[in-house]
């Protein structure tokens, strides 16, 4: 299948088009930058100038492949604006990317996250937030979704707080890079806050596996820890950089604090049994000894 990717040099992109290339298909891959296009390139993927906000080019790139997959986001957390600016730009690809995609009956997979869910773990039957700092992106995933009516095997991979790779990435990433910076390893409110982790390499198999199997309007969970304490998490990130541990204020997390306060386990039991995925790589607490001092 020749696949064009969204965020194809990312963190969890970059896993997702060596598992692609790995399995016989080949990639298209968006670049907004000379860097970029260099790694795309260099990974072995095609790569197409242009970003997110370029939305000719992503109608040329879904007119060329015979499936998507949209990773990118703008990742600024800085003010609560920013954040509304890269939801904005997101909602406005994907729905660019959807219409493409109309009445082709190609697969279109979306990355979303797991939702929080009281009292127990979230599961695939359970609906995103469509409010909140972020609802912007679960009305956008449940647009594409509803693609499904209008001829596009679409589906969403539901991806946990953490996606992570040699001791990097996710939320925990961001706990360790305010921990450098300030001197103290935090954790919000009493910790006991569960968030759910997945190994990038897991993730890139099950996208994989979504953009060939996957029937139209589906959601799947890429969880493979249901639910680590939040202080556990800061606790080996304290070790691994010498530094105490300790609660701090949930505005320390700027506009995602009410999203880290949270406690939010989720469960994959049914894209395991459904789709085959089994996650094979290291766990987050054990990846985060990779932190380096």
């Amino acid at each position: 299948m020749r696949v064009f990717i969204t965020g194809g040099t990312g963190l969890i992109g970059s896993a997702v088009v060596a598992e692609l290339l790995g399995n016989g298909h080949t990639v298209l891959a968006l670049a907004r930058s000379d860097a970029s296009a260099q790694a795309a390139a260099a990974a072995g993927a095609e790569p197409i100038r242009g970003g997110l906000a370029d939305l000719d080019v992503l109608r040329a790139g879904a007119a060329q492949a015979d499936g998507v997959i949209h990773l990118a986001f703008a990742n600024d957390f800085s003010s609560p604006e920013a954040l509304a600016n890269a939801v904005a730009e997101e909602s406005a690809a994907l729905a660019t990317l959807g219409e493409a995609l109309v009445g082709t009956d190609r697969p279109f997979v979306v990355c979303s996250g797991t939702p929080a869910v009281p009292g127990r773990a979230s599961t695939e039957a359970d609906s995103v937030p469509t409010e909140g700092p972020v609802g912007g992106r679960g009305r956008a995933v449940t647009g594409v979704l509803d693609l499904a009516s209008r001829g596009v095997r679409s589906s969403a991979v539901r991806l946990p707080r953490t996606v992570h790779n040699e001791g990097t990435g996710g939320f925990a990433g961001v706990l360790t890079g305010i921990a450098r910076r300030s001197g103290v390893s935090g954790y919000p409110g009493d910790g006991t806050q569960r968030w759910p982790a997945v190994h990038a390499l897991d993730a890139a198999v099950l996208f994989r596996l979504a953009l060939e199997q996957a029937e139209a309007g589906t959601a799947w969970h890429a969880v493979a820890d249901e639910g680590d304490r939040v202080r556990d998490i800061a606790a080996v990130i304290g070790r691994r950089l010498g530094l105490p541990v300790e609660s701090v204020p949930v505005e320390t997390y700027g506009p995602l604090g009410v999203i880290f306060a949270a406690d939010q386990p989720s469960s994959s039991a049914h894209t395991r049994q459904a789709l085959g995925w089994e996650p094979k790589h290291p766990s987050l607490l054990e990846d985060l000894e990779n932190i380096q001092p």
